[in-house]
């Protein structure tokens, strides 16, 4: 058994992505064959997160410790070299599938347990298109009683066939959260307005584990987008709704089969919000919340 579970393919034309039973995570994306994330062998785990989808929560809770309604929680601390819970619940769980031609809607429950309250069901639905790929997330609420919700999802994204190296990084955000050890460490401060990051950062030689806030949607459609281009302008945007508030930037060296990968990470919330509370959701008692995100790719400019 691939440790993914089963690979649901869709297509439309020539859009085509790969999703995992495992996780429901995005194991590839591309467009005429041009590839737009970064993808795995068949066999193995996805390398540093790659496509997985991060709920109830994104990215790291301090020491797994958190208080809700007055009462203390402690997680799993799944990320035990640093000793901290990492991603969620639910990225290494079977999800339920139902597989057509163009989507494919998978869903999964969180369950209460050590350190998490209440059941909150999650359904994912991965659709590809003549845009190209939207991901539309309904988390529901199975409880008695509010219980707090993020969500992130962690694509490597690129832009075609250009290396990382080559192509200019460009964010909607206009905070930066100070992280040490990967968790925060003081209040977000502004970006200027010039930030190469907000303006188009080229990547070559910059090393990024970093979050951003405070996503600015486009005025035109209401979207929060952030780019990854090639030097021919050619590339790929992925876009939020405008609840996808924040975006973790992350640029390993050891991504398998290349030499540099850069994640780009749409959230709802910081690192270790159930802590700070900041842009949380809260799920009222059989209540759901729904946010979408996507990518489509960018033509070479003439």
């Amino acid at each position: 058994m691939d440790p993914s579970g089963q690979q649901f393919e869709i297509a439309s034309g020539g859009v085509r992505a790969v999703v995992t039973e495992v996780g429901a995570g995005l194991r590839s994306f591309t467009v005429g064959g041009v590839p737009y994330v970064e993808t795995h062998e068949a066999g193995k785990r996805p390398p540093r997160g790659s496509g997985s989808l991060l709920a109830p929560w994104p990215n790291r809770v301090a020491g797994g410790r958190w208080t809700w309604e007055g009462t203390p929680q402690q997680l799993a601390l799944t990320e035990p070299a640093a000793g901290n819970a990492i991603h969620g619940l639910l990225r290494h769980v079977l999800w339920e599938a139902e597989h057509e031609a163009e989507s494919v809607r998978l869903t999964a429950v969180a369950p209460p347990q050590p350190g998490w309250p209440e059941p909150v069901r999650v359904a994912v639905r991965y659709t590809v298109g003549y845009e190209g790929l939207t991901v539309t997330t309904v988390a529901t609420n199975l409880g008695e009683w509010p219980v707090p919700f993020g969500l992130g999802f962690h694509p490597y994204l690129r832009a075609g066939d250009a290396e990382t190296d080559d192509s200019t990084l460009r964010l909607a955000a206009t905070t930066e959260l100070p992280l040490e050890a990967q968790l925060p460490a003081g209040l977000a401060r502004p970006l200027a307005g010039a930030d190469p990051l907000r303006d188009g950062r080229p990547l070559r030689g910059v090393s990024l584990d970093s979050a951003f806030g405070g996503c600015e949607p486009d005025p035109v459609d209401g979207r929060v987008r952030h780019t990854l281009t090639a030097p021919d302008g050619s590339g790929v945007a992925l876009w939020a709704d405008p609840d996808f508030r924040w975006v973790q930037v992350f640029t390993p060296e050891d991504f398998p089969g290349r030499s540099r990968a850069v994640a780009v990470e749409p959230m709802t919330c910081p690192p270790d919000a159930l802590n700070s509370g900041t842009d949380l959701i809260v799920l009222e008692p059989g209540k759901a919340w729904t946010g979408s995100w996507g990518l489509t790719p960018i033509s070479a400019t003439a």
